[in-house]
């Protein structure tokens, strides 16, 4: 732990060193307050920049003192809440060669099929990305050749989890928040739960018919664990494989993910529904994924594009954080900039291919005087 004491800050915070799932060139730090708060621009980050900017660095007058901690037991202890008998689940796990393979071992025993489990931050095998195709094809072709009934993959630093189902075929992220939903249901909790912006409608309905309140917010960590705490939600997660808890104070885990969906589909394989399937009793909606452009006025062209649909049909609901969610009758899109590159990053939904194909295009069309260089999807 350490502590920020000036004019601006004094509370307590930790920094985990990690850069996330970039590649192994890349380096960074998170922080968070007490209570596993995060630190996002808008919460300190920018006023950290500031200072690092434009203060003179000043030498602490006493050393800090460094102390080791290690809390794997109490860890594995917490986890342990949730874990079921998985006998008889063919599992396939891919760590990436990231922080995954630390307890992934202790949780799961040696029954799962692992590659790639020794940590190793050069990151030999593939990026820790699970979100590009490439990253993910050893674990599709782990789970074809050994028939197994899900595949699952970690990030670098694991607190992502990513899915693939008995059939080789990657399960969108924010499916799986529609799992979870089904496991809390299961024990007759309701409540709040939490979705970014990006979130396809079907998990939306589908959570919602289990009891539970959907409440939308903005991507990032740094805005997710902070709503799911105003809200008191119980759970929630994000398209990018972030999934919030409410009894891990309200932030993300990856393990404690992994052991419920685990659970989950053990239970709905005894009663004779696959992955593929169950995920295929959710969706109800077709989508584009996320497309990129490279765009230098964002602003110009989001406006563009909310403009020109507005005008040829009346939404059912406009969001206008963290870009635009403009929702119709039968499908919706969410067109929102990057903040750290120069994209513009659109999605959509319709209930049919059909529709969506021709919003797509349509989209295209408004997007072209705007794009710089060529489309990008993932």
């Amino acid at each position: 732990m350490i502590y920020w004491a000036t004019a601006r800050f004094n509370y307590q915070a930790s920094v985990m060193i990690t850069a996330s799932h970039n590649p192994a060139s890349y380096n960074g730090l998170k922080i968070s307050r007490a209570e596993a708060l995060p630190v996002g621009f808008d919460s300190g980050l920018s006023e950290l920049l500031e200072m690092a900017e434009t203060s003179e660095i000043v030498p602490a007058g006493t050393p800090g003192i460094y102390t080791n901690f290690n809390f794997t037991k109490e860890y594995l202890e917490f986890l342990s809440q949730y874990k079921t008998d998985l006998s008889g689940l063919k599992i396939a796990i891919d760590c990436s060669n990231g922080m995954g393979s630390l307890l992934i071992h202790d949780l799961l025993g040696d029954d799962p099929i692992y590659i790639f489990d020794t940590p190793d931050g050069t990151f030999p095998n593939h990026e820790p990305n699970p979100l590009e195709e490439e990253n993910v094809a050893d674990l599709k072709k782990l789970v074809l050749d050994n028939k197994c009934d899900i595949g699952l993959i970690f990030d670098g630093d694991a607190d992502r989890v990513m899915f693939v189902d008995e059939k080789g075929q990657f399960i969108q992220p924010d499916m799986m928040i529609a799992v979870l939903a089904g496991y809390f249901s299961g024990k007759g909790l309701t409540g709040n739960a939490i979705q970014d912006i990006r979130t396809s409608k079907s998990v939306t309905e589908y959570v919602e018919s289990k009891g539970f309140k959907m409440h939308m917010w903005r991507v990032g960590r740094a805005y997710a664990a902070l709503k799911l705490r105003e809200i008191n939600g119980l759970f929630g997660g994000e398209l990018a494989g972030h999934y919030y808890f409410r009894d891990f104070y309200y932030s993300d885990s990856a393990y404690v993910a992994a052991l419920i969906i685990l659970g989950e589909v053990k239970k709905h394989l005894a009663g004779g529904t696959t992955l593929s399937e169950l995920i295929n009793s959710i969706s109800r909606y077709k989508g584009t994924g996320e497309i990129n452009f490279h765009v230098d006025r964002k602003a110009e062209a989001m406006d563009a594009l909310k403009n020109a649909f507005i005008a040829d049909e009346k939404p059912v609901a406009f969001h206008d954080f963290d870009g635009y969610r403009i929702e119709f009758a039968d499908w919706w899109f969410n067109v929102r900039p990057s903040n750290t590159e120069p994209y513009l990053r659109f999605l959509a939904e319709a209930r049919n291919t059909v529709l969506l194909e021709s919003k797509k295009v349509k989209a295209l069309e408004i997007l072209k005087p705007f794009i710089t260089v060529g489309v990008h999807g993932h």
